[in-house]
């Protein structure tokens, strides 16, 4: 019969290897590591400075599990109100619940300080693996710490930059290249991306790089409107939307960041009274607005999230070298381009 549980990785350094290294009793250890106790300051910097350089971890259960690890799995993702993640944590549960795991679940809102923060504070409680979704500039101590974890690591979502034990995701400059190619298919060159928060989602801004690439190498030209300091909704994208028609005559073609903004930035057209697709045809990307549309129908690549999701979820419950699992994304036709 086959174990659900993780395969062990490298042995996590313990409060004893680090007594050891330090020249210290495994008592002074705790003692340093929770601030307590007569220490002197030399001693306490050359524990913290070896604990560091070891990538040690307390164990914030502080004892309480006699087992080397919990059934506890973490997962960080950028938001749980984006509506993408919502679908991914869907899969990843469907398949580890009925497993008996449970989740603990951070956000890290594309931010890689806060992003460490949560993997010391995840692998304090002695995970069986983690989950963190890809795309942001993942700081060096939290790198060292992973790799010295002993825990089984998945990275979602970032395909192009595999990481960790394993990583399930999707190309996201081909993402960006398939767009274009739709535009470019019906004769539209004259192209503008509209987005938010490219200096912190690197899959997002590796659409756009794709998008744009593959335009110019068709004698074609794009333009990136982007807006780093607000959010990625409807309201954002009727916003920057707004603005671009302000500036001038619309574009040919506007591929949006997701469909959240591209449904926001279809309200700033007709609002305007710009004839979609006749004179601008729009694409979005994730595919989440086609169960809630009725008459006006994005076009848009859709991502199978439940199924990144589950595949992620047993690829960290799978033995193996580390490897890349890419999910295909699939273009769905509607009414915002042009036939």
């Amino acid at each position: 019969m086959k174990s659900s549980q993780p395969p062990a990785g490298p042995k996590a350094p313990t409060i004893v290897t680090v007594a050891a290294a330090a020249g210290v009793s495994p008592m002074t250890v705790s003692k340093v590591l929770r601030g307590t106790g007569r220490i002197s300051a030399a001693t306490r910097q050359r524990v913290r400075e070896v604990a560091d350089a070891l990538g040690y971890v307390p164990n914030g259960l502080a004892g309480a599990l006699s087992s080397q690890s919990s059934q506890i799995v973490g997962i960080l993702i950028p938001s749980i109100g984006d509506m993408v993640y919502a679908g991914v944590l869907a899969g990843i549960n469907a398949v580890l619940v009925p497993r008996g795991f449970s989740s603990f679940i951070g956000e890290t809102f594309f931010d890689p300080e806060n992003e460490a923060r949560l993997v010391r504070t995840v692998l304090s409680l002695k995970p069986s693996g983690l989950i963190l979704t890809g795309g942001l500039e993942r700081t060096a101590a939290s790198v060292h710490v992973l790799r010295q974890s002993g825990v089984r690591c998945v990275q979602l979502w970032d395909g192009d930059r595999p990481d960790l034990d394993a990583t399930v995701g999707l190309s996201h400059r081909a993402a960006g290249r398939a767009a274009a190619d739709i535009f470019l298919s019906r004769g539209l060159r004259d192209a503008c991306y509209v987005g938010a928060q490219l200096d912190r989602d690197l899959c997002a801004a590796r659409r756009m790089e794709g998008f744009r690439q593959r335009l110019r190498e068709a004698g074609g030209r794009c333009r990136v409107l982007a807006d780093e300091a607000l959010p990625r909704d409807a309201v954002t994208g009727q916003a920057l939307t707004a603005a671009l028609l302000a500036e001038g005559p619309p574009p040919e073609a506007i591929h949006y960041l997701n469909d959240a903004m591209a449904i926001g930035g279809l309200r700033a057209l007709l609002a305007a009274g710009v004839e979609v697709p006749g004179r601008t045809s729009v694409i979005g990307f994730n595919g989440t607005s086609l169960r809630h549309a009725i008459q006006t129908r994005l076009t848009t690549l859709e991502v199978p999230l439940h199924e990144i999701g589950a595949r992620a979820a047993q690829a960290l419950l799978q033995p193996g070298e580390a490897r890349t699992d890419l999910v295909d994304f699939q273009i769905v036709p509607g009414t915002t381009v042009r036939p």
